[in-house]
């Protein structure tokens, strides 16, 4: 299967990236995008391993970061929708599709 990022997801990211380029080092930002890539791949090869959440979408967490994958499982992949800093509220960019 394959994965896609939501247009406001490559924003989530981008804005991360930002952060711990600017906080921590070229080589943390490296890291967490690094994590973001193999939890899309984990999640495009098993997409029902995420916890269910309304509208039919699911959430991952990455390993090191705290930030969670939220995702939409779709006939050709995964498609995701939010990369959510786990200390946002919980409806951060909830209409996205």
């Amino acid at each position: 299967m394959t994965w896609s990022l939501h247009p406001g997801a490559e924003h989530d990211i981008a804005d991360a990236l930002d952060f711990y380029g600017e906080h921590a080092s070229a080589v943390v930002a490296a890291r967490f995008l690094g994590e973001v890539e193999r939890v899309a791949r984990l999640l495009a090869e098993h997409p029902g391993i995420g916890t269910p959440t309304t509208h039919g979408r699911r959430t991952f967490p990455l390993k090191v970061f705290p930030y969670s994958v939220v995702y939409r499982n779709l006939a050709d992949g995964i498609r995701i929708l939010i990369v959510r800093h786990q200390h946002r509220k919980p409806g951060f960019a909830g209409s996205r599709r």
